[in-house]
């Protein structure tokens, strides 16, 4: 019985020796050696097989008129840098509850209007695309702003290592200044610490800020009495004239506009918005008071070389 178990346990010898062989043909064997790619490959395709992916080749098309760093080609954005273009702005929004007026992605509305508005302002920027997601509250179980439908939450670490992850590209590709700014509160803490480390290693090179003066909506709001916007009583909601104006710029309809006007809901906290033409000055004005003080501040930030003291917190989105 032993000698039977034992017969079937055995592998033949013929297999071993088979299988030793093999394994000591493949290593000998050395592996075929590959090329080093062309250092001038680009545009995602090689060189030699057009001239197109060349790093060197000349844009076939005129410069595209956007900062959005996703609206241009990679020759757009090659020849922006080599234009002197090296600063460009990384900015963070949020997916949350906004009442009923306006939509959840309120944040990133008013960051792209303000995102252009500053870097045109500061003339040698671009902006990186919005990062849409932020940390909201806890998943499991829903804390803070993840207790109501449509938003999207990321861990603190996650939106770290994301931010960490973006401005070490961007880095890679020759920016010399990046810059952070943040549309809500939850955010700004996470810039902070990432501008801060990146700052510690790479020490300045490039200059890396988190820029907390552009969230002052407090300020925003005490300019905007000189103009004759003077909000009343709180509705009590996720909500503010000042945010639905910075929104309504971008797109009307992310604050429900002409659903507002023909519903007779046209008002937050005491502010009529129905007077368009009235609406709209005011809001121009908003994100070129917006652009002008946060501009001062990222050129302070870069004369630093880094993020300055963190100013006082005031209320916001």
């Amino acid at each position: 019985m032993i000698t039977r178990r034992l017969r079937r346990s055995f592998v033949p010898a013929a297999w071993c020796a088979a299988a030793l062989t093999g394994l000591a043909a493949s290593a000998g064997a050395q592996a075929p050696t590959r090329p080093a790619p062309d250092p001038r490959n680009m545009g995602g395709g090689t060189c030699a097989q057009n001239s197109y992916n060349c790093r060197d080749t000349p844009n076939p098309l005129p410069a595209a008129n956007t900062v959005w760093m996703e609206e241009m080609t990679w020759m757009d954005v090659r020849d922006a840098i080599k234009a002197g273009k090296t600063t460009v702005i990384v900015t963070t929004g949020g997916m949350e509850p906004n009442g009923p007026w306006l939509v959840t992605g309120k944040h990133n509305y008013v960051l792209h209007t303000n995102c252009e508005a500053i870097a045109r302002k500061l003339g040698n920027a671009l902006c990186a695309p919005i990062v849409k997601f932020v940390p909201e509250g806890s998943v499991e179980p829903p804390t803070g702003h993840m207790t109501s439908p449509g938003t999207i939450s990321m861990r603190e670490g996650t939106f770290r290592m994301l931010l960490t992850d973006i401005v070490t590209s961007l880095k890679a590709h020759g920016f010399e200044k990046i810059i952070l700014i943040g549309d809500s509160g939850g955010n700004q803490g996470g810039q902070r610490a990432v501008a801060d480390s990146l700052t510690a290693i790479w020490k300045g090179a490039p200059i890396v800020a988190h820029v907390q003066e552009y969230y002052d909506y407090a300020r925003v709001s005490e300019h905007m009495k000189s103009k004759g916007l003077v909000e009343g009583a709180s509705d009590n909601l996720h909500d503010d004239v000042i945010i639905t104006l910075n929104m309504m710029i971008d797109d009307p309809k992310s604050v429900r506009y002409a659903e507002r006007v023909k519903a007779g809901k046209a008002t937050i906290n005491g502010v009529s918005i129905a007077d368009r033409k009235k609406a709209e000055a005011w809001a121009k004005e908003i994100v070129e008071f917006r652009a002008t003080v946060t501009v001062e501040a990222i050129n302070k930030a870069i004369a630093n070389k880094g993020t300055l003291p963190a100013p006082p917190r005031n209320r916001g989105g």
